[in-house]
């Protein structure tokens, strides 16, 4: 399969883990807005947490399943949620405010408008430094001058 092909369709895929992760999302704001009175910006972080634990859980399993890991599932946990969190988070926040709070958009819309203005930064965070593998280049991970790690001239000792 193509690399274009594999992305297409590892974006599909995110895209579906993603609507059932709205849908989290979304369930849990009306649960804590209209059942709990909770109001609306503690309500997002949360709902928003909720649909980032129920989505890494989806993408692990399924989105990036043929990935081999560098890491253990903890590690992949902590990057997931430190960066497609915190874009989701600050980002749903920010949002939020801007078009719940400033522009009197019902919560669940603007909530809406928020995820969907997240999502592209999320699949290429996910992708490039959540879910690598072995074989696919990390935005973290280090390129030695001769391509084997930890073989560096500068990094030999000299004798």
């Amino acid at each position: 399969m193509s690399a274009w092909r594999k992305s297409g369709a590892r974006w599909l895929k995110f895209n579906l883990v993603g609507a059932i992760g709205i849908v989290v999302q979304l369930g849990v704001l009306e649960a804590l807005t209209a059942g709990f009175h909770l109001p609306y910006l503690p309500a997002t972080a949360l709902a928003v947490e909720a649909a980032v634990l129920h989505n890494f859980i989806w993408h692990e399993r399924y989105t990036w399943s043929d990935r081999r890991h560098q890491s253990g599932v903890l590690g992949r946990l902590l990057r997931f949620n430190t960066t497609t969190g915190a874009i989701s988070i600050g980002g749903n926040l920010l949002l939020m405010a801007l078009f719940a709070g400033a522009c009197h958009v019902p919560p669940l819309l603007a909530n809406m408008l928020s995820i969907a203005t997240c999502s592209i930064a999320n699949f290429l965070v996910s992708d490039r430094v959540v879910f690598t593998n072995s074989s696919t280049p990390s935005l973290t991970s280090k390129r030695e001058p001769n391509g084997i790690p930890g073989n560096s001239p500068s990094l030999k000792p000299t004798i």
